[in-house]
């Protein structure tokens, strides 16, 4: 009977091995460690592994000294461990060096300062093909430092720790290099993102495209394995008599081409296929040259984003193919009797694709339903009670979405979520004050444990002032009422929304702006700044959600006949968009996600303020003269020209025409 203390036993390997572990007859004790408050971790995976009568957990981390563990846990342990494997550590090639070192230097160092300390029987170090950096040839178990270099803190820090198991282990020890692992060639099953998966989005992105021919430079090969074999491997090897001081290559026997790789996973995701490949002078001057443009200024960057938006990192460019060659004929020499081998990629990658689509792909919120881009969509829809909102959500609703319907008035918001359902939708209402930083954070929070996810905000709710400065001298109130829900209001139920949304890597955002932003509107100086606020708030965070999968859509909506512009009677003679044309501006901006709409009057209005300043400022003064301050904002309400507020004089009616939507 055999005891063992794992550390990393919910890593991938890990749990693999504890399940094959408790199983084996063989076993009559196994400690694992797990650090505090990571209990719950453990009891979700151990729960389906067999015999648990034969686990012990120990509290321990590996990156404190003797592992963080009391005396009276080590005193058990002394002289009663016969293995200790150590699969703790970051395989991560996109790691910093100081998150490399901790885990994979410090943290075996201090395993061997345990093993010494309870006087294990044999330390079983997992390493990696990594050591072997950029050795050109065979690499073979038995070798180690043979000048090779190390390109990135991932493979120093993997050679580093076995350096420091071979020199410093005052116990007998085993080396087990596995080559890239992916996951279970039986379920599929992977818990994170490494090796091949970092192709897996590209593949997804060209699964659309026909099935052409296609030709792709030699890249070289590379080695990967499944995470089961690597388990039963290992399992096998940890049991076996007189093998200590010996290294074990897990990995596959023979080299496989990246561009075969490739073609096992676009095949299984229906995508074009490399159906040959360049020749070697040819693929050679491919490499050198893209390794020049890193020294070209811009080319980096510009390449940088291009791999981000396929969420491919660029130092796995250079650490794609292994320049080595792995033998491992004495490590298959001695699985061979248990009839361990590499299953062929062929025979399991829809498996591994098939996983990573439904549990790991970065992106599969994006996904909608059958009946278009806002089928089974998450719509929260602010101000939805009434106007451009509530003909919004009917239209999202039509649509196969499912609109949360954001207002400070119950009763109204429940009679549109009435009209949805006798119209056959479906709508969820949540009365909110959006001026209230609680009452906004106690509404998404409602709505994240009401649905499970948010895809889509449109910010609508507003408020509009139409007076002039000179009638605003003691009224500071109106400026800061209409940044308070136009500005304040809509950045609040954003940043709620933005953690969720990023950490799904989806997410999008239509802000109902106004024409007023793209030229000059008198008497709207609270208005139009507040929302000239929110579309440069908005301009940056698109910049910084970039990489989150989080867009944003300005809406510069004309004029709308809503109960907004109702006090105003001289708009009674304005031509205006319905609020059911406006909401099919926003319903585009949902379902294409352009960054901006508008209408040809706000575009030429733009122009003419940016080609020509002075003069777009003297029209609009014209303009600000013809029109006055209605009645509600302390005018006479009377035209200067004209035959009243809804007869319009000939220049009146002029500038409305060559303006057409914009609030004068």
């Amino acid at each position: 009977m055999t005891t063992y203390l794992v550390t990393g036993a919910t890593g991938l390997i890990g749990r693999h091995y504890l399940e094959l572990l408790l199983a084996d007859a063989d076993t009559e004790r196994v400690w694992v460690t797990v650090r505090a408050g990571s209990e719950a971790k453990l009891n979700r995976f151990s729960a389906r592994w067999p015999n648990q009568d034969k686990l012990t957990p120990v509290t321990g981390d590996v990156s404190t000294e003797l592992l963080g563990m009391t005396e009276e846990d080590r005193t058990e342990l002394r002289g009663n461990v016969d293995n200790v494997v150590h699969l703790a550590a970051l395989y991560d090639l996109t790691a910093d060096e100081e998150s490399n070192v901790r885990s994979n230097v410090d943290g075996t160092a201090n395993v061997i300062d345990l093993c010494t300390d309870i006087q294990a029987g044999c330390l079983h170090h997992v390493s990696s093909v990594a050591v072997a950096g950029d050795y050109k040839g065979t690499f073979t178990e038995e070798m180690f430092d043979v000048g090779q270099h190390l390109p990135t803190p991932y493979h120093r820090t993997k050679f580093e720790s076995e350096r420091l198991v071979r020199a410093q282990s005052t116990v007998p020890w085993r080396v087990y290099r596995p080559a890239v692992v992916v996951g279970n060639s039986r379920t599929g099953e992977m818990d994170k993102i490494d090796g091949p998966y970092y192709l897996f989005p590209a593949i997804a992105r060209l699964s659309a495209l026909p099935s052409l021919p296609a030709i792709a430079p030699d890249i070289g090969d590379t080695n990967i394995v499944p995470v089961d074999y690597v388990a039963k491997a290992l399992h096998t090897l940890s049991r076996k008599d007189g093998l200590n001081q010996r290294t074990f290559h897990l990995v596959n026997p023979e080299p496989q081409p990246v561009t075969s790789i490739y073609n096992a996973f676009a095949r299984a995701a229906g995508a074009p296929t490399i159906t040959a490949e360049l020749g070697d002078t040819v693929s050679k001057g491919i490499i050198q040259l893209a390794k020049v443009s890193d020294y070209i200024p811009g080319v980096t960057i510009a390449r940088d984003a291009v791999l981000e938006r396929v969420g491919l990192p660029p130092v796995l460019l250079d650490n794609m193919a292994f320049p080595s060659v792995f033998a491992s004929a004495e490590t298959r020499k001695q699985l061979a009797p248990d009839g361990i081998e590499v299953p062929r990629l062929s025979e399991y990658a829809s498996l591994l694709w098939s996983y990573w689509a439904e549990h790991l792909d970065p992106y599969r919120a994006r996904k909608h339903g059958p009946r278009g881009e806002l089928d089974g969509r998450r719509v929260v829809i602010t101000g939805a009670s009434s106007g451009i909102g509530r003909a919004t959500a009917l239209q999202v609703a039509a649509e196969g979405g499912y609109p949360l319907l954001v207002a400070r008035r119950q009763h109204e918001l429940e009679e549109v979520r009435s009209e949805i359902v006798q119209a056959g939708g479906q709508a969820s209402i949540y009365p909110c004050d959006l001026t209230d930083g609680d009452s906004v954070g106690k509404t998404v929070d409602a709505m994240l444990a009401d649905h499970g996810r948010v895809d889509m905000l449109v910010n609508n709710a507003g408020r509009s002032i139409r007076r002039a400065i000179r009638l605003s001298y003691d009224r500071m109130h109106d400026y800061e009422r209409a940044i308070a829900i136009n500005y304040f209001g809509a950045v609040r139920m954003i940043l709620s929304l933005l953690p969720h949304m990023t950490e799904r890597k989806f997410g999008h955002i239509v802000n109902v702006s106004s024409i007023g932003v793209q030229g000059i509107a008198p008497r709207f100086s609270a208005y139009v700044a507040s929302k000239a606020a929110l579309d440069y708030f908005s301009k940056i965070a698109a910049v910084e959600m970039h990489g989150d999968g989080v867009t944003f859509t300005t809406v510069h909506m004309p004029l709308v006949r809503t109960p907004m512009i109702r006090p105003t009677k001289i708009y009674d003679a304005f031509p205006t968009k319905s609020p059911e044309q406006a909401a099919s501006m926003v319903v585009h901006a949902l379902k294409d996600r352009p960054k901006h709409i508008g209408s040809p009057s706000g575009q030429l209005i733009s122009t003419a303020y940016t080609l020509a300043p002075g003069l777009a400022d003297a029209l609009a003064y014209q303009a600000f003269r013809v029109f006055p301050d209605s009645v509600a904002a302390g005018g006479e309400g009377k035209l200067k020209i004209g035959r009243g507020e809804q007869q319009l004089g000939r220049a009146a009616a002029a500038l409305v025409k060559l303006t057409r939507g914009f609030h004068w």
